[in-house]
């Protein structure tokens, strides 16, 4: 975790309920890739490690046996319990309200983890350790997260773009200028080198995959009201007294970027890195 900053439980407290309608989607094509990648048998168990409301364990649902998400929020795990349903897997299902840090937590063993933009809020590398003796032997883990550095320009798209530096200052005019994070502040931001991380805990590799986004998405301003809820470092309860003036100026400055309240964007792409719990031939 970040020097000086400690998690504590308000972290993305009230934002589950705006994480499926705000958040962009993982590139369409990320569970074939990882279905050609792996050649999972349909039997193995998956365990998504800080699932949020189950995003990436459902679209793998398919892929396994058997799903476990965990997740320490509360609202994640009722959002991702009633996603299941809607997709009628819950039968597969299980999901755990814990912090990554309480694993193994009497969970069993797994063929695949996985962490989709969740392995910078925890303890990295005793997370790691663990999540590692619990992969079966051959057992991977991915490392999910958007493309970072990519183009997604809307030139020629039918809609303006979704004004994300407005909406910054907005937060920063609420908020104050240094990035909050539950009842604390990251001035620099959550860690890097998780590379580094997983190697120091045992796993081989990576290997890399990259999933190709781009595709043109159309969004309201529910939407994009929607994905500010969803941030952590913009979650409702961050603004007290003030969220609802916060959201209205959120929505005025949408309508004057877009009065026919609608904006133009392109899905993000998806890097995947696919640690092996054991060394080539090992």
């Amino acid at each position: 975790m970040a020097a000086g900053w400690e998690w504590d439980d308000t972290l993305f407290a009230g934002t589950a309920a705006h994480y499926r309608r705000g958040r962009l989607p993982y590139a369409p094509g990320l569970a074939d890739a990882l279905a050609e990648a792996l050649r999972p048998d349909g039997r193995g168990r998956l365990i998504d490690v800080g699932c949020g409301p189950g995003t990436i364990a459902l679209d793998l649902a398919h892929l396994f046996g058997e799903i476990v998400g965990v997740d320490p929020d509360s609202g994640m795990i009722a959002e991702a319990g009633r996603a299941a349903a809607g997709r009628g897997v819950d039968g597969k299902c299980r999901w755990v309200r814990a912090r990554a840090e309480s694993l193994p937590a009497g969970l069993g063993t797994f063929t695949v983890a996985s962490f989709a933009q969740s392995f910078h809020w925890m303890d990295r590398g005793p997370v790691a350790a663990r999540v590692r003796d619990m992969l079966r032997p051959g057992g991977v883990v991915l490392h999910i997260a958007d493309l970072k550095g990519e183009s997604r320009a809307v030139d020629g798209l039918p809609h303006p773009a979704v004004p994300y530096a407005a909406l910054d200052d907005l937060v920063k005019r609420y908020l104050g200028p240094v990035r909050r994070a539950g009842r604390g502040v990251l001035p620099q931001g959550t860690p890097g080198g998780e590379a580094e991380v997983f190697a120091r805990a045992g796993f081989a590799g990576p290997r890399r995959l990259v999933v190709l986004g781009g595709q043109v998405l159309e969004r309201t301003c529910d939407d994009i009201v929607d994905q500010v809820f969803s941030m952590s470092f913009s979650a409702p309860h961050l603004f007290g007294g003030c969220r609802d003036a916060f959201e209205a100026d959120v929505r005025r400055s949408l309508r004057e970027a877009s009065p026919s309240g609608r904006f133009s964007e392109r899905g993000p792409s998806t890097e995947v890195f696919v640690w092996g719990k054991d060394s080539p031939g090992g």
